[in-house]
C-alpha cells in the first residue's frame, strides 16, 4: 500500500433539494421516523411538527444565517429544532447541558448568537430565550409543503473538543452529512424500517450522524428510554444499529439473558477493542464495526470490522486521504465548511484543499487504516518518542482490561515516563491502593511480564491509576483530558 490512498466520490449531490426528513414523509409517511419512550411518531407526523416548528421561530425573528443555540440532552424537542432549522436556513448550534454556565455564556458572546433554547431555564444575557410549542398536535397554520432550499447553505456548528482549551465551532451544510450518511450506508446496510439508537449526544457529530442517516432511508431513530436498561430498550423498540462506548457494551453483555437478535450491527468508534470484547460479541453472532472519524469530515472517514489490532477499517465512498510524513490529511464531499469565527467561516485546508487531521496513520497490508495517535499526544522520555496510544492498544490486549488511557508523568531522570489508567476485571483482583494517589500497586509486575514482548521497555507504563468514578464518556471517544485530569487532582 502506498503512502496515498484516495478515492472520489461515486455521487454528485444536487445544489437544491427538501432535506431528508421531508422526503422520508412523502415517500414512506407511516414509517416510524422517531421512537420516544415506547411512543412512535411516523415520518408525516414530525414532517408537520418541523412545519410548524419553523414557522414559529420565523415569526419570532430566527432567519437564514443565524445560529440559534439549543442547550439540552437528547429528546425530541432537539430532533425538531436541527430540521427546523435545517428547513429555515438558521445554524442549529447545540451545546452541552453539561457546560458550566459561564462557558455557555462565552460560547453565546463569542459567536454572537441572538435566541437559544434550553430544556431548563438558564440565566443567560445578550440572549433571548424561547418558548416554543412542541406538542404533536400542531400543524402548520396554513397548507404548506416543503419547499427546495441551497443543500450548500450552512446548517449546523458542533463545537470540538480541540486542543486549544476552547472549543472550536465547525460548521457543515446538509450535503456534507448527506454525502456522510451514503459513504456509511456503503458498509454499514441501514434500511427502511432499521431502528438506530441515538445514544449520542447531538451536541457530537456521531449523534448528529445518527439523524441524518435514518431520515435518508425512512429508519427509525430510538431515543434512549432512562427508565429502562439498554437490553430492555432493544427487546421493547426492536433495535438493529447501535453506537455504542465500551462500558455500554460491557452492560449489555453482562446480561446473559438478553435477547440480542434483533440487533444488526454495532458501531463501536476506533481503536483497539479488547480480545474478550470481541470473543463476547462472536459468541453471540453480533456484527460489530470500528471507525476512524471526526467532526471536520462529519462523521465516519474509515470503517470496518471490529479487531483487536487496533485498525480502522477502509475508506468509505466521498472521502480522499492521504498520509504525509506519517500525519493523516482529509478532504471529500463530507469536509466540513469550516471553523465559524468572528471574521466569518474560515477554512483551515491547504492550497489543494485537503484538511490537516494532527492524526499519525499508516495503512496494514490488507488496506485498513491504523490510527497510531495524536501528534500533540505525543512525549518524550529519555530522548525516546512515547505514543500514548500504541501502549494502550497493547494493555488492551489483556483478556481483563477494557480501556486504557496512558498520559506522561514528570521524572527527575529520564524527564517524563508513562502512566496508565485502566478499567477491567483486572482490578477486582487484590490490588492495593496508596492512601494518596490511588496508584495501583500490586498488579505492576504482572503487566511488566505481559508487555515484554509486545512493547519496549522504556514504553512500558511505570504506574497504573483505576478508571476515575462518576467520569462519564458521551461520545464514542474517550475524554482523555477529563480522565487524567481526574487522577492528577487526586494525586496532588
Amino acid at each position: 500500500m502506498s503512502e496515498s490512498q484516495t478515492l472520489a466520490s461515486s455521487q454528485s449531490i444536487s445544489q437544491q433539494g427538501i432535506s431528508p426528513l421531508h422526503s422520508a414523509a412523502l415517500t414512506s409517511p407511516t414509517q416510524t421516523a422517531v421512537k420516544c419512550n415506547g411512543h412512535d411518531i411516523s415520518y408525516a407526523r414530525l414532517s408537520q411538527m418541523v412545519l410548524a416548528l419553523g414557522e414559529q421561530l420565523t415569526c419570532i425573528g430566527v432567519g437564514q444565517g443565524q445560529p440559534l443555540a439549543c442547550i439540552s440532552r437528547n429528546n425530541l424537542e432537539m430532533i425538531c429544532l436541527y430540521w427546523a432549522c435545517v428547513d429555515i436556513g438558521a445554524i442549529f448550534f447545540p451545546i452541552s447541558p453539561r457546560f458550566p454556565l459561564a462557558q455557555v455564556q462565552g460560547l453565546i458572546d463569542s459567536h454572537q448568537i441572538p435566541f437559544y433554547w434550553s430544556e431548563t431555564e438558564l440565566a443567560l444575557s445578550s440572549s433571548h430565550p424561547l418558548t416554543l410549542d412542541f406538542s404533536l398536535d400542531v400543524s402548520p397554520a396554513s397548507e404548506q409543503a416543503a419547499t427546495a432550499f441551497d443543500l450548500y447553505r450552512p446548517s449546523n456548528v458542533i463545537l470540538t473538543s480541540g486542543s486549544s482549551g476552547f472549543p472550536k465551532a465547525a460548521v457543515h451544510h446538509l450535503a456534507n452529512h448527506i454525502a456522510n450518511a451514503e459513504g456509511a450506508r456503503s458498509l454499514i446496510p441501514l434500511v427502511t424500517g432499521d431502528a438506530w439508537l441515538l445514544s449520542l449526544p447531538l451536541f457530537h457529530i456521531g449523534g448528529l450522524a445518527i439523524l441524518n442517516r435514518c431520515a435518508l432511508v425512512a429508519a427509525t431513530v430510538v431515543l434512549p428510554d432512562p427508565t429502562l436498561p439498554l437490553q430492555a430498550l432493544i427487546e421493547r423498540d426492536g433495535l438493529t444499529h447501535a453506537s455504542l462506548v465500551p462500558t455500554q457494551l460491557l452492560n449489555l453483555l453482562a446480561d446473559k439473558q438478553a435477547s440480542l437478535k434483533s440487533i444488526k450491527a454495532l458501531l463501536l468508534g476506533g481503536g483497539a477493542i479488547s480480545i474478550d470484547l470481541l470473543k463476547q460479541l462472536e459468541q453471540r453472532h453480533i456484527a460489530s464495526f470500528t471507525s476512524y472519524g471526526m467532526t471536520e469530515m462529519g462523521s465516519q472517514i474509515t470503517t470496518g470490522p471490529a479487531l483487536s489490532d487496533g485498525t480502522s477499517g477502509k475508506l468509505l465512498l466521498g472521502r480522499e486521504l492521504k498520509i504525509v510524513d506519517g500525519v493523516i490529511w482529509v478532504r471529500g464531499d463530507c469536509l466540513f465548511m469550516g471553523y465559524l469565527t468572528d471574521k466569518g467561516i474560515e477554512k483551515p485546508l491547504d492550497a489543494e484543499g485537503w484538511f490537516y487531521t494532527k492524526d499519525r496513520g499508516e495503512w496494514d497490508a490488507n488496506g485498513n487504516l491504523k490510527i497510531l495517535g495524536r501528534v500533540d499526544n505525543m512525549f518524550i522520555s529519555g530522548g525516546e518518542n512515547i505514543q500514548p496510544e500504541e501502549i494502550e492498544a497493547a494493555l488492551k490486549l489483556h483478556p481483563l482490561i477494557d480501556e486504557a488511557i496512558v498520559f506522561s508523568q514528570p521524572d527527575v531522570t529520564f524527564g517524563q515516563l508513562p502512566a496508565a489508567i485502566i478499567r477491567g476485571d483486572i482490578l477486582r483482583s487484590e490490588t492495593i491502593y496508596s492512601n494518596t494517589s490511588q496508584e495501583i500497586s500490586s498488579i505492576e509486575a504482572e503487566l511488566e511480564v505481559f508487555l515484554a514482548d509486545k512493547i519496549a521497555r522504556f514504553k512500558r507504563p511505570r504506574r497504573y491509576y483505576p478508571w476515575p468514578e462518576n467520569t462519564e464518556q458521551t461520545g464514542l471517544k474517550v475524554n482523555r483530558k477529563q480522565l487524567i485530569a481526574a487522577i492528577q487532582s487526586e494525586s496532588c
